[in-house]
């Protein structure tokens, strides 16, 4: 069983629960991951810094608060990771295979994997109510704080409360994100990129992302939290007043084999013009492929992705999908020519691209459709509406409003 911390700093370092309170009133569950990347210490230093505070205000909570690390080998290396990225392992296949191994035979990130995935089943188990996931990252190069979600209302929903821009569809480009596992399982789930991984205004930015999420959530009501305005405030100006939605257009893919660095002094959010220097790879210019904004560029020697380009996306778009998917207008999808349901489970899509050329991906991003896999001129589209536990989460302000 989880049990609350009150170990000395060097000590809870070998240990993966940060922290766990239970208020004495009845409410949601809010887990907050951190150290996932291991050289990402903002989120660990910022659950650290909170769980004292929250103790102080147990009587007062409505539900209860998990704190956990992530990547602890990463995390005691200052690595982004020592054998595999745990960032990357989240597929059913993939989970199902490293189960199927002896513990001995499992990477250091394996046997992380399996540790957390089996602490959160079991929360899932014994809680009750609306269960809310926030995975706390940061970034190699400046940044402004922001989230990052699968593109389900109810995250959506839920995170334009926040006064930093939010980027989704990412999802389309990565594979194995652990929020993208806990989207499947239908619940509320953001990432916050906090700021540059060394920058310490990013564990400032992460503290006060956890109190405005833990007010949000019903958790603590705002007049418990009287510096709520404050943690507010901190976000706001950190993010520069953006407070707009982006979408996810392209991914500069990194194989392993690669040698990439990028320009200097580029940040995330940083506009660029079709043409503009980049950065090189196995030392050919990488250059703009269009006007677009910058995204994530790589300043560190492990990942796979070099940056992306996003764009930010019209309020009459996110209106307009927003209806689109509450009347369930994509059933409609499979009386057309070419696209068919993949499974019995309705959740996803198979398109036979040679005859499906009229619908552009925007389309099916309308309607919460994102492309999983592609090959032999099918792609397989999924829904991440069809999973979301909406029922748990209807009588909440946030998404009723």
């Amino acid at each position: 069983m989880i049990e609350t911390e009150n170990e000395t700093l060097d000590k809870t370092k070998f240990t993966r629960v940060i922290g766990h309170i239970t208020g004495k009133k009845e409410g949601p569950t809010f887990i907050f991951f951190s150290g996932i990347h291991g050289n990402e210490p903002a989120g660990v230093k910022a659950l650290e810094h909170v769980f004292p505070e929250l103790q102080n205000r147990a009587n007062a909570l409505h539900g209860a608060v998990v704190g956990l690390r992530g990547n602890i080998p990463g995390i005691l290396s200052s690595r982004r990771y020592v054998c595999d990225d745990l960032n990357r392992l989240w597929t059913s296949s993939k989970i199902d295979h490293i189960r199927s191994k002896p513990g001995r035979n499992r990477s250091p990130e394996e046997k992380q994997l399996v540790e957390i995935l089996d602490l959160v089943l079991e929360i899932i188990h014994l809680r009750t109510g609306p269960i809310y996931f926030v995975d706390i990252h940061t970034t190699s190069s400046k940044s402004i704080p922001f989230i990052t979600i699968n593109d389900a209302l109810i995250n959506r929903r839920f995170s334009k409360w926040f006064p930093v821009p939010v980027v989704l569809g990412i999802e389309e480009y990565l594979k194995g994100p652990l929020l993208s596992y806990i989207n499947e399982l239908g619940y509320v789930s953001l990432g916050f990129e906090a700021g540059q991984h060394q920058d310490d205004k990013s564990t400032e930015n992460a503290i006060a992302f956890i109190w405005l999420s833990l007010v949000f959530a019903g958790i603590l009501s705002a007049a418990e939290l009287p510096e709520i305005k404050i943690h507010h405030q901190i976000l706001a100006s950190a993010a520069g007043a953006n407070h707009f939605f982006y979408e996810v257009t392209d991914r500069f893919h990194l194989k392993a084999t690669d040698h990439f660095k990028m320009a200097a002094g580029f940040q995330s959010f940083d506009a660029v013009k079709k043409g503009t220097l980049l950065g090189t790879q196995n030392a050919k210019d990488v250059v703009a492929s269009k006007n677009a904004v910058l995204f994530m560029p790589l300043y560190q020697d492990l990942g796979e992705d070099g940056f992306f380009l996003i764009k930010k996306i019209p309020n009459w778009a996110l209106k307009a999908s927003a209806f689109l998917r509450k009347i369930n207008w994509d059933l409609f999808l499979v009386l057309l020519p070419g696209i068919s349901w993949a499974d019995n489970t309705r959740k996803n899509l198979k398109i036979n691209t040679t005859l499906v050329r009229f619908m552009r991906r925007p389309i099916f991003h309308l309607l919460g459709y994102r492309r999983s896999t592609s090959a032999h001129r099918q792609t397989i589209m999924s829904n991440r509406e069809q999973s979301a536990k909406k029922s748990l989460y209807k009588t909440t302000w946030w998404y009723k409003k």
